[in-house]
């Protein structure tokens, strides 16, 4: 399922497979929550941006349209009409982000829809069995995750409950994966390190869900509220606890200098909304770095909105005309500067993984890394 075929020290290039296709790694992954990227860009789409790997939510699809509708339509991959890989989050984190409508017990957590309102329940058997109906190819295990910084012993009994959840997540899902009518019954789940930024805590968390043997590990809780420095401090302190042999997945990070820096410490998955939701404010990605399209001195440029590349968008469209469309308000301007941010995530892991296969990563960091994050 996963084999790691260069390093360069702690970084890592690798293979991982699943029912739905092979994908190169280090990936970032494009997010679809409701089963859409945001900004009207379609399946198909992705494709031409470069997308390995399409991730959308449990809770969203489980609120609207429903888990079982989506399984009476054969499944998310062929709802959305997307044959690639598929990773779900479990609704750990939207448990995280409703917190004043929530409540936490040993069995799940008792929460609001942020809809309408209406009573949910959602436990490790819950999430299990809306993401089997969702027939993804990685199910995220139940979690939650905890806001930091946040007390000590909160943070540690939390880790211990969510160390019981992803037995109960093991269990559940190795059992739905067994039915004669499962949509998926090749879903792999991973499990996630919590802890806050807490090093103990995080290093015995993961020697504890290691002990699964999983198909893959992500590290939760972070980029929630601490800084930078501590989020690169955590990934030092815990990742040489992680299973080699696994993917290790960094959820919900982040920048380009976030990337990097991750795959510097040995991570092989990513994903973060940075790209799609900056882009519908008129924040491109670029190699020169990061351009604001609302500032004034656009409104007669002529360039592309990156020079150095070559996605459809920058092939074709004008930093003035994008302007334009998003100061009138068109849809057309969100999904064209949306394209072009995703194509310069995925083109991004491309180069990447180019640098790790010819053994000069630590040049392309020392290059990129601070490049990227500043603005223009």
């Amino acid at each position: 399922m996963f084999e790691v075929i260069k390093t360069e020290g702690r970084a890592r290039r690798g293979v991982f497979t699943c029912a739905h296709g092979t994908v190169q790694t280090p990936v970032f992954q494009n997010v679809g929550t409701q089963g859409a990227i945001k900004g009207a860009v379609s399946a198909q789409d992705l494709k031409e941006l470069g997308c390995q790997i399409e991730l959308s939510n449990t809770y969203h699809l489980h609120v609207r349209p429903g888990d079982q509708i989506i399984r009476q339509m054969g499944g998310l991959h062929k709802f959305m009409n997307w044959d690639g890989p598929i990773l779900t989050d479990s609704g750990g984190f939207q448990v995280f982000s409703l917190s004043s409508l929530r409540r936490i017990k040993e069995e799940g957590v008792h929460f609001s829809s942020h809809v309408d309102g209406r009573k949910i329940f959602m436990g490790p058997e819950e999430s299990m069995r809306i993401q089997s109906n969702l027939g993804s190819d990685i199910a995220m295990a139940f979690d939650e995750c905890c806001e930091n910084p946040s007390p000590y012993e909160y943070v540690k009994a939390s880790c211990e409950r969510t160390v019981r959840w992803l037995y109960r997540c093991k269990a559940e899902l190795d059992r739905l994966n067994s039915l004669p009518d499962t949509v998926n019954p090749q879903q792999m789940l991973f499990g996630i390190n919590q802890g806050g930024t807490y090093d103990d805590l995080r290093i015995a968390h993961m020697k504890a869900i290691a002990e699964l043997d999983l198909p893959g590990y992500a590290i939760g809780g972070l980029a929630v509220g601490e800084s930078t420095e501590v989020m690169y401090h955590i990934l030092d302190e815990v990742l040489p606890y992680a299973p080699e042999n696994k993917p290790r997945y960094l959820m919900g990070v982040g920048t380009p200098s976030n990337i990097i820096e991750g795959v510097w410490r040995g991570i092989d998955f990513f994903d973060c909304v940075m790209p799609t939701r900056n882009a519908r404010h008129g924040h491109i990605f670029t190699w020169d770095g990061i351009r604001n399209l609302n500032n004034a001195k656009y409104q007669l440029d002529e360039k592309p909105l990156d020079e150095h590349c070559d996605c459809p968008v920058c092939r074709t469209y004008s930093r003035a005309y994008i302007r334009h469309l998003l100061k009138a308000g068109e849809m057309l301007g969100q999904r064209l500067t949306v394209m072009h941010n995703l194509y310069f995530y995925n083109n991004l892991m491309v180069e990447i993984r180019k640098a790790l296969d010819e053994g000069r990563f630590a040049e392309f960091r020392a290059q990129w890394s601070e490049k990227l994050g500043k603005r223009i």
